[in-house]
Protein backbone atom coordinates (compact mmCIF):
# COMPACT_ATOMS: atom_id res chain seq x y z
CA UNK A 1 0.00 0.00 0.00
CA UNK A 2 1.55 3.57 -0.69
CA UNK A 3 0.83 7.02 0.33
CA UNK A 4 -0.79 9.68 -1.80
CA UNK A 5 2.01 11.51 -0.59
CA UNK A 6 4.76 11.03 -3.08
CA UNK A 7 7.82 11.29 -1.03
CA UNK A 8 6.97 8.48 1.19
CA UNK A 9 5.74 6.61 -2.09
CA UNK A 10 9.18 6.89 -3.54
CA UNK A 11 11.12 4.81 -0.85
CA UNK A 12 10.50 0.58 -0.58
CA UNK A 13 11.06 1.42 2.98
CA UNK A 14 7.48 2.97 3.24
CA UNK A 15 5.82 0.53 0.38
CA UNK A 16 5.24 -3.25 2.29
CA UNK A 17 5.05 -5.93 0.25
CA UNK A 18 7.02 -5.01 -2.36
CA UNK A 19 10.07 -7.10 -0.70
CA UNK A 20 13.03 -5.56 1.22
CA UNK A 21 12.96 -2.11 2.93
CA UNK A 22 16.67 -1.76 1.84
CA UNK A 23 19.41 -4.28 1.16
CA UNK A 24 20.54 -6.74 3.96
CA UNK A 25 17.20 -6.10 5.33
CA UNK A 26 14.83 -8.68 6.63
CA UNK A 27 11.66 -9.52 4.77
CA UNK A 28 8.93 -6.66 7.00
CA UNK A 29 7.00 -8.12 9.97
CA UNK A 30 10.22 -10.11 10.51
CA UNK A 31 13.45 -9.06 12.85
CA UNK A 32 16.31 -7.10 11.23
CA UNK A 33 19.62 -7.77 11.52
CA UNK A 34 19.77 -5.98 14.78
CA UNK A 35 16.54 -7.24 16.44
CA UNK A 36 13.43 -6.10 16.44
CA UNK A 37 12.50 -2.17 15.59
CA UNK A 38 11.08 -0.28 18.17
CA UNK A 39 12.56 -1.73 21.15
CA UNK A 40 15.03 0.37 23.12
CA UNK A 41 17.02 -0.28 26.06
CA UNK A 42 15.79 2.52 28.26
CA UNK A 43 15.67 6.11 27.92
CA UNK A 44 18.34 7.92 26.61
CA UNK A 45 19.72 4.57 25.80
CA UNK A 46 20.57 3.21 22.78
CA UNK A 47 18.40 -0.05 21.29
CA UNK A 48 20.89 -2.87 22.74
CA UNK A 49 20.02 -4.65 19.15
CA UNK A 50 21.19 -2.21 17.46
CA UNK A 51 25.18 -1.33 19.33
CA UNK A 52 27.67 -1.41 17.07
CA UNK A 53 25.35 -1.22 14.48
CA UNK A 54 26.75 1.07 11.51
CA UNK A 55 24.82 4.64 11.80
CA UNK A 56 23.22 4.41 8.00
CA UNK A 57 22.02 1.15 8.65
CA UNK A 58 20.07 1.28 12.45
CA UNK A 59 16.10 0.94 11.80
CA UNK A 60 14.56 4.05 12.05
CA UNK A 61 12.73 4.83 14.87
CA UNK A 62 9.55 7.09 15.52
CA UNK A 63 11.55 9.23 18.12
CA UNK A 64 13.55 9.31 14.35
CA UNK A 65 10.47 10.85 12.81
CA UNK A 66 9.92 13.05 15.57
CA UNK A 67 13.19 14.73 15.74
CA UNK A 68 13.69 15.06 12.27
CA UNK A 69 10.20 16.40 11.47
CA UNK A 70 10.77 19.26 14.58
CA UNK A 71 13.77 20.38 12.89
CA UNK A 72 12.32 20.82 9.49
CA UNK A 73 9.80 22.15 10.58
CA UNK A 74 11.66 24.68 12.80
CA UNK A 75 13.07 25.91 9.54
CA UNK A 76 10.46 26.47 7.97
CA UNK A 77 8.70 28.66 11.03
CA UNK A 78 12.54 30.51 10.86
CA UNK A 79 12.26 31.28 7.52
CA UNK A 80 9.22 32.65 7.78
CA UNK A 81 9.96 34.85 10.35
CA UNK A 82 12.90 36.54 8.53
CA UNK A 83 10.70 37.13 5.70
CA UNK A 84 7.96 38.58 7.33
CA UNK A 85 10.43 40.78 8.85
CA UNK A 86 13.36 41.39 6.43
CA UNK A 87 12.26 41.65 2.83
CA UNK A 88 11.09 44.81 2.10
CA UNK A 89 7.74 46.08 0.70
CA UNK A 90 9.34 46.71 -3.10
CA UNK A 91 10.55 42.79 -3.19
CA UNK A 92 7.53 41.00 -1.74
CA UNK A 93 6.81 40.30 -4.66
CA UNK A 94 9.56 38.71 -6.73
CA UNK A 95 10.78 36.68 -3.64
CA UNK A 96 7.51 35.60 -2.53
CA UNK A 97 7.35 33.79 -6.20
CA UNK A 98 11.06 33.11 -5.82
CA UNK A 99 10.37 31.15 -2.57
CA UNK A 100 7.18 29.53 -3.94
CA UNK A 101 8.81 28.27 -7.41
CA UNK A 102 11.87 27.10 -5.24
CA UNK A 103 10.03 25.27 -2.77
CA UNK A 104 8.01 23.64 -5.82
CA UNK A 105 11.09 22.26 -7.67
CA UNK A 106 12.98 20.96 -4.63
CA UNK A 107 9.45 19.33 -3.53
CA UNK A 108 9.72 17.25 -6.98
CA UNK A 109 13.19 16.89 -6.79
CA UNK A 110 13.52 15.04 -3.25
CA UNK A 111 9.40 12.99 -4.04
CA UNK A 112 11.72 11.28 -6.94
CA UNK A 113 15.04 10.62 -5.19
CA UNK A 114 15.62 7.31 -3.86
CA UNK A 115 18.34 8.35 -1.33
CA UNK A 116 16.99 11.35 0.44
CA UNK A 117 19.68 14.54 1.39
CA UNK A 118 18.86 16.00 4.27
CA UNK A 119 20.97 19.27 3.52
CA UNK A 120 18.49 19.06 0.39
CA UNK A 121 15.69 18.87 2.83
CA UNK A 122 16.42 22.34 4.73
CA UNK A 123 16.41 24.22 1.69
CA UNK A 124 13.63 23.35 0.82
CA UNK A 125 12.31 24.48 4.08
CA UNK A 126 13.61 27.69 4.04
CA UNK A 127 12.34 28.18 0.68
CA UNK A 128 8.69 27.36 1.79
CA UNK A 129 9.47 29.71 4.91
CA UNK A 130 10.17 32.01 2.81
CA UNK A 131 6.83 31.51 0.65
CA UNK A 132 4.59 31.48 4.15
CA UNK A 133 6.13 33.76 5.73
CA UNK A 134 5.18 36.29 2.98
CA UNK A 135 2.15 35.16 2.11
CA UNK A 136 0.98 35.03 6.05
CA UNK A 137 1.48 38.72 6.34
CA UNK A 138 -0.51 39.78 2.65
CA UNK A 139 -3.04 37.60 4.30
CA UNK A 140 -2.73 39.37 7.89
CA UNK A 141 -2.75 42.53 5.97
CA UNK A 142 -5.79 41.64 4.26
CA UNK A 143 -7.66 41.25 7.29
CA UNK A 144 -5.56 43.56 9.41
CA UNK A 145 -4.89 41.49 12.23
CA UNK A 146 -1.56 39.65 12.50
CA UNK A 147 -3.20 37.17 15.23
CA UNK A 148 -4.68 35.11 12.40
CA UNK A 149 -1.70 33.96 11.93
CA UNK A 150 -1.57 32.63 15.32
CA UNK A 151 -5.14 31.57 15.03
CA UNK A 152 -4.02 29.44 11.69
CA UNK A 153 -1.24 27.65 13.19
CA UNK A 154 -3.01 26.64 16.27
CA UNK A 155 -5.80 25.34 13.87
CA UNK A 156 -3.14 23.23 12.04
CA UNK A 157 -1.46 21.76 15.70
CA UNK A 158 -5.45 21.21 17.37
CA UNK A 159 -6.53 19.92 13.80
CA UNK A 160 -3.28 16.95 13.25
CA UNK A 161 -3.36 16.08 17.14
CA UNK A 162 -6.51 15.17 16.36
CA UNK A 163 -6.25 13.51 13.47
CA UNK A 164 -3.24 11.39 14.47
CA UNK A 165 -5.54 10.71 17.86
CA UNK A 166 -8.60 9.30 15.94
CA UNK A 167 -6.12 7.34 13.75
CA UNK A 168 -4.72 5.47 16.96
CA UNK A 169 -7.93 5.63 18.93
CA UNK A 170 -10.29 4.75 16.46
CA UNK A 171 -7.49 2.23 14.76
CA UNK A 172 -8.80 3.75 11.01
CA UNK A 173 -7.28 0.88 8.59
CA UNK A 174 -6.09 2.61 5.24
CA UNK A 175 -7.28 0.23 2.43
CA UNK A 176 -6.78 0.39 -0.58
CA UNK A 177 -9.39 1.63 -2.12
CA UNK A 178 -9.27 4.90 0.80
CA UNK A 179 -5.66 5.39 -0.56
CA UNK A 180 -6.78 5.23 -4.20
CA UNK A 181 -9.62 8.19 -3.90
CA UNK A 182 -7.37 10.08 -1.40
CA UNK A 183 -5.14 9.84 -4.68
CA UNK A 184 -7.52 10.45 -6.99
CA UNK A 185 -8.68 13.60 -5.05
CA UNK A 186 -4.99 14.72 -4.38
CA UNK A 187 -3.92 14.59 -7.85
CA UNK A 188 -7.23 16.34 -9.31
CA UNK A 189 -6.98 19.30 -6.74
CA UNK A 190 -3.42 19.82 -7.79
CA UNK A 191 -4.01 19.61 -11.17
CA UNK A 192 -7.01 22.22 -11.01
CA UNK A 193 -4.44 24.34 -8.86
CA UNK A 194 -1.68 24.40 -11.22
CA UNK A 195 -3.89 25.26 -14.29
CA UNK A 196 -5.74 28.16 -12.38
CA UNK A 197 -2.23 29.97 -11.76
CA UNK A 198 -0.81 29.41 -15.32
CA UNK A 199 -4.58 30.64 -16.37
CA UNK A 200 -3.91 33.82 -13.96
CA UNK A 201 -0.73 34.74 -15.39
CA UNK A 202 -3.20 35.50 -18.29
CA UNK A 203 -5.56 37.63 -16.44
CA UNK A 204 -8.14 35.13 -16.11
CA UNK A 205 -9.65 34.99 -12.72
CA UNK A 206 -11.38 32.40 -11.54
CA UNK A 207 -11.74 32.80 -8.28
CA UNK A 208 -10.19 29.99 -6.76
CA UNK A 209 -7.31 31.77 -5.17
CA UNK A 210 -9.33 34.74 -3.98
CA UNK A 211 -11.56 35.49 -0.66
CA UNK A 212 -14.52 34.97 -2.62
CA UNK A 213 -16.97 31.71 -2.06
CA UNK A 214 -14.92 29.79 -4.68
CA UNK A 215 -11.82 30.49 -2.48
CA UNK A 216 -13.34 29.32 0.30
CA UNK A 217 -14.84 25.94 -1.22
CA UNK A 218 -11.36 25.10 -2.43
CA UNK A 219 -9.54 26.16 0.90
CA UNK A 220 -12.13 23.75 2.47
CA UNK A 221 -11.55 20.98 0.15
CA UNK A 222 -7.96 21.71 0.30
CA UNK A 223 -7.45 21.20 4.01
CA UNK A 224 -10.02 18.10 4.17
CA UNK A 225 -7.75 16.73 1.38
CA UNK A 226 -4.61 17.48 3.57
CA UNK A 227 -5.92 15.63 6.66
CA UNK A 228 -6.71 12.38 4.24
CA UNK A 229 -2.96 12.67 3.77
CA UNK A 230 -2.23 13.00 7.08
CA UNK A 231 -3.72 9.60 7.95
CA UNK A 232 -1.94 7.71 5.08
CA UNK A 233 1.06 9.44 5.75
CA UNK A 234 1.13 8.54 9.94
CA UNK A 235 0.26 5.01 8.34
CA UNK A 236 3.35 5.04 5.66
CA UNK A 237 5.34 6.56 9.09
CA UNK A 238 4.24 3.63 11.10
CA UNK A 239 4.81 0.86 8.88
CA UNK A 240 8.18 2.23 8.12
CA UNK A 241 9.26 2.18 11.46
CA UNK A 242 7.75 -1.44 11.96
CA UNK A 243 9.28 -2.62 8.56
CA UNK A 244 13.00 -1.37 9.95
CA UNK A 245 13.23 1.43 7.55
CA UNK A 246 16.98 2.35 7.26
CA UNK A 247 17.82 5.58 9.95
CA UNK A 248 17.97 8.10 7.31
CA UNK A 249 14.43 7.19 6.03
CA UNK A 250 13.20 9.72 8.86
CA UNK A 251 14.33 12.45 6.87
CA UNK A 252 12.37 11.83 4.19
CA UNK A 253 9.39 10.80 6.03
CA UNK A 254 9.82 14.48 7.99
CA UNK A 255 9.92 15.86 4.35
CA UNK A 256 6.59 14.78 3.66
CA UNK A 257 4.57 15.16 6.91
CA UNK A 258 6.02 19.07 6.65
CA UNK A 259 4.73 19.00 3.11
CA UNK A 260 1.30 18.15 3.77
CA UNK A 261 1.40 20.05 7.65
CA UNK A 262 2.32 22.96 6.13
CA UNK A 263 -0.65 22.65 3.05
CA UNK A 264 -2.96 22.13 5.82
CA UNK A 265 -2.29 25.82 7.53
CA UNK A 266 -2.13 27.29 4.51
CA UNK A 267 -5.63 26.74 3.78
CA UNK A 268 -6.89 26.83 7.74
CA UNK A 269 -5.07 30.60 6.95
CA UNK A 270 -7.21 31.18 3.64
CA UNK A 271 -10.68 29.88 5.71
CA UNK A 272 -9.94 32.31 8.18
CA UNK A 273 -9.35 35.15 6.17
CA UNK A 274 -12.31 34.64 3.94
CA UNK A 275 -14.81 34.27 6.51
CA UNK A 276 -13.33 37.08 8.62
CA UNK A 277 -13.43 39.50 5.51
CA UNK A 278 -11.14 41.86 4.62
CA UNK A 279 -10.72 45.30 6.44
Amino acid sequence: MQSSNPVLNRSSAFAPGQGQAYPGAAPYGQPGPYGQPGQYGGPGMPPQQYQGAPADSRPMTLDDVIVKTSITLGVVVAAAAAAWVMVPNNLVTPVFLAGMLLAFALSMVLSFSRRINPALVMVFAAAEGVFLGIGSKFIAAYVNDAGIVVQAILATMVTAALTLASYKYFAIKVTPKFTKMVIIGTMGFAGVILINFIASMFGYNSGIGGFGPMGLLFAAIGAGLAVFNLILDFDMVEQGVRAGAPQNEAWRAAFGLTVTLVWLYWNLLRILAILRGGD
